[in-house]
């Protein structure tokens, strides 16, 4: 499912997956677009294996190909506004967005990876990083860099989303998701 070129779309290429002492994580490159142009908001977007099933709660899988709409987060963990202070690793709350339409799935959110699971920490969610190899471990501060940003270039985008400290969907935004290694 290639992007709409329309608003600000996160593009996911799922190319791979990564094996290393045990474990195992999909792999693939994203990008963001706005209006069809690149952005420099770019890295390595890591997911639990697949294949894709968005038909069983808390079945571990990754999500399905598809395009799925975006909005504000705001969860025991995981929220968009309002979220710790980055001087421990994984202290709560962490950055996040919530992915919507994910069929029978919930709680699917784009967060950073978090001790104690630096390889993967996903049951089906979306982990930004830096490029890896298979033996690396995701960086935490990276990565919540990384989300950091795109929530960034979300409020940019639809700052009226933003407006309260409520689960808000943010018109025009999604994240596409291409691939089923």
């Amino acid at each position: 499912m290639p992007i709409s070129g329309q608003g600000w779309e996160l593009l996911v290429e799922r190319h791979g997956t990564h094996r290393h002492d045990g474990r195992a994580r999909t792999c693939g490159a994203y990008r963001v677009f706005l209006d069809g142009i690149a952005t420099d908001l770019q890295g390595m977007m890591c997911e639990s294996l697949g294949p894709g099933d968005n038909r069983v709660e808390g079945n571990g899988k990754r999500l399905e190909a598809g395009r799925y709409p975006l909005a504000t987060q705001f969860g025991r963990r995981y929220v968009t506004q309002g979220y710790a202070s980055a001087d421990i690793a994984g202290r709560e709350p962490m950055p996040g967005l919530l992915l919507m339409g994910t069929g029978n799935r919930t709680a699917i959110v784009l967060h950073p990876a978090h001790p104690p699971n630096l390889y993967l920490t996903s049951v089906g969610c979306l982990n930004p990083a830096r490029p890896l190899a298979a033996h690396e471990e995701i960086d935490f501060f990276d990565s919540r860099a990384r989300v950091l940003a795109l929530i960034d270039s979300l409020r940019a985008f639809r700052p009226a989303a933003f407006a309260e400290l409520r689960t808000t969907p943010i018109p025009g935004a999604a994240v596409v998701i291409e691939g089923e290694p």
